[in-house]
C-alpha cells in the first residue's frame, strides 16, 4: 500500500465518519444542503465523509477537506435491489472526481449485465491498483470473499439489507468481531448505528472506524423514532 493511502487509513482510524446523503425523494436533497451537513460533521469532530452522487461529493469538497468515502447510487432494470456502485461506469465516476475511499455492494447477489462481485472486482482492481476500495458486506462470507478478492476495507454496511440477512441482530457486533479477527483488513462498522453507546462497543472490538448516518443526519427518520415514542 503506498503512503497516501497509509495516511488516508490513519486519518480514520479510531474516528467517526458521517454518511450525507439524501435520496431524490428526502426532503433534504440538495447537494448544497449535503455540504453543510459535512460541514457541520467536520466541526463536531467527524474524520471522514460518506457521500453520494459526484454531485454532492463535489460539493461537499468546497467546504471540508476530510477524507470521502465515495458511492454511487444507480439503480439498472435488470438487478434494481443492488444499487452501490454497481457497475464499471459508477467506479469510473467516482474516480474522476477524486474520492479517497470508493465504495461498492459486495453481497453475493447478481450485479447489472449478469456481472457477480467476483467477476467484477478483479477488472476494477487491475484499472485502478492504487485506489482504496471499501466493500459493503452483508454477512461473515461476504466480507471474507472481498477480502480475498483485494478490497482495502471491508464494511457491515448491508447486514439485514439482503434477503439472507433480513431480521438479523442490529448492530451486527457478531459479524463485525469475526470479520476483525479474521479477514485480515480493516473492518468499517456500519449500518444501525444509532447511538454514541453502539459507535463505543464497535470501536472497542477493534475496528479502523465507524459510519453513522441516519441517527446523525436524517432529521426525517429522527423525528419518527422520537413521534413513535408518543403512541
Amino acid at each position: 500500500m503506498n503512503s497516501r493511502n497509509q495516511a488516508i487509513l490513519q486519518q480514520l482510524r479510531g474516528g467517526l465518519v458521517v454518511s450525507c446523503q439524501a435520496l431524490p425523494e428526502e426532503p433534504l436533497h440538495s447537494s448544497y444542503i449535503m455540504s453543510r451537513m459535512a460541514y457541520a460533521a467536520y466541526l463536531g469532530g467527524a474524520v471522514g465523509i460518506r457521500a453520494n452522487t459526484v454531485e454532492d461529493i463535489t460539493e461537499i469538497r468546497k467546504t471540508v477537506s476530510l477524507p470521502i468515502i465515495g458511492i454511487i447510487k444507480r439503480v439498472y432494470e435488470d438487478h434494481p435491489e443492488l444499487y452501490i456502485t454497481p457497475t464499471m461506469k459508477e467506479v469510473d465516476e467516482l474516480i474522476a472526481c477524486g474520492v479517497e475511499v470508493i465504495a461498492m455492494d459486495a453481497t453475493h447477489r447478481p450485479r447489472p449485465g449478469g456481472e457477480t462481485i467476483e467477476t467484477l472486482f478483479p477488472e476494477v482492481r487491475s484499472k485502478y491498483p492504487d485506489q482504496l476500495f471499501m466493500a459493503d458486506c452483508s454477512n461473515v462470507e461476504e466480507g471474507m470473499k472481498a477480502a480475498a478478492l483485494g478490497f482495502d476495507l471491508i464494511g457491515t454496511t448491508m447486514a439485514s439489507y439482503t434477503p439472507y440477512t433480513a431480521g438479523c441482530s442490529l448492530p451486527p457486533y457478531g459479524m463485525i468481531k469475526t470479520l476483525v479477527h479474521e479477514c485480515g483488513k480493516p473492518v468499517v462498522a456500519e449500518g444501525n448505528i444509532s447511538t454514541p453507546e453502539q459507535l463505543r462497543h464497535a470501536m472497542d472490538i477493534g475496528v479502523l472506524t465507524v459510519v453513522v448516518g441516519s441517527a446523525i443526519t436524517r432529521p426525517l427518520e429522527i423525528t419518527k423514532r422520537f413521534v413513535a415514542a408518543l403512541k
